[in-house]
């Protein structure tokens, strides 16, 4: 699963209502979810993601994780971008060094046998030829950013609107209305879900 959103809109405190996570961090910090005491590993650099998917893979330590989490993914990928423009005599190689690697990241911890995996993404908005206001996860670059949710079974917005009351309400967008990105291979979620995911697991099967 996928779900992305502004800053602030409640991503990473989502990874609480998950059966047994284990976080991938790239981000300053985990405040919002201190008070959850979840475990979790910071990525500082591409080697990091390598050593950390060994052993979320092969470590008998690991195997009470029941759902692997990388927040944000659009942070890991800004890691591993700053670390190939180090290297790269062109910035387009840089990118494309960094496409390459995120693509093998999110392909490698999604396939993950016998465990849910969890990504968050930063929000991205572009405007389109009739001048409408596009949503969708972000990614260091276009391509990778446009690749990104053909990847996942479950892409949400995590969609914050106020009520008639003028109370701000959070919710999960899983099905796209041109605007917004989003899209449920299960067929099994609503349009609209309470941002629980250990609910919407327990919806789509278990």
């Amino acid at each position: 699963m996928l779900v992305y959103g502004q800053a602030g809109a409640g991503k990473t405190s989502l990874i609480p209502t998950l059966p047994s996570p284990l976080v991938i961090s790239a981000e300053a910090g985990l405040l919002s979810i201190a008070d959850a005491d979840v475990p979790f590993v910071e990525v500082r650099s591409a080697d990091d993601l390598g050593e950390i998917f060994e052993f979320v893979k092969s470590s008998d330590e690991a195997k009470q994780y029941r759902t692997i989490c990388l927040d944000s993914i659009s942070e890991i990928g800004e890691v591993v971008l700053g670390e190939a423009k180090r290297t790269a005599k062109d910035p387009r190689q840089a990118y494309g060094e960094m496409q390459t690697t995120m693509g093998q990241v999110v392909r490698e911890f999604r396939d993950l046998p016998g465990r849910h995996v969890y990504m968050t993404a930063k929000l991205d908005r572009t405007q389109d030829e009739m001048g409408r206001m596009l949503y969708s996860p972000s990614m260091p670059g276009i391509k990778a950013g446009l690749a990104l949710p053909y990847q996942f079974d479950i892409v949400a917005a995590l969609r914050m609107e106020k009520d008639e009351e003028g109370v701000i309400q959070r919710a999960l967008m899983l099905e796209s209305d041109g605007l917004w990105q989003a899209k449920d291979r299960s067929g099994k979620l609503a349009a609209w879900e309470a941002p629980d995911l250990g609910a919407l697991i327990e919806k789509m099967g278990g």
